[in-house]
């Protein structure tokens, strides 16, 4: 006999939006001790707007699983939340690529 635990799902999905979400807060912090450091203007500028969106996201990712631990029926993502995910993923490594050539 299988019993099935829903709440299991859920919850392992609002964990990896809240991973997802620290580790690119990691990263634009990171990024912007680079910036301070090597006293560049636009990689700190760019670090600084990649923190302020990387807080979005740790929002983003509060609210979702606010959502999916409700005992509402899960709903998907949307794709902005999805979109700006990716996006903001891609910018950071950009972000992290141009913040080594700078310091070295």
């Amino acid at each position: 006999m299988n019993i099935r635990d829903p709440g299991l799902q859920a919850e392992r999905t609002a964990l990896a939006w809240h991973r997802t979400a620290l580790a690119l807060l990691v990263n634009a912090l990171l990024s912007l001790r680079i910036g301070w450091g090597s006293e560049n203007a636009w990689v700190t500028l760019l670090a600084v707007a990649l923190l302020a969106a990387s807080g979005l996201l740790v929002a983003q990712g509060a609210w979702r699983r606010r959502v999916l631990l409700s005992g509402r029926p899960p709903i998907a993502p949307t794709h902005w939340a999805v979109g700006f995910t990716a996006a903001l993923a891609v910018a950071m490594s950009a972000v992290g690529l141009a913040s080594l050539f700078v310091s070295g």
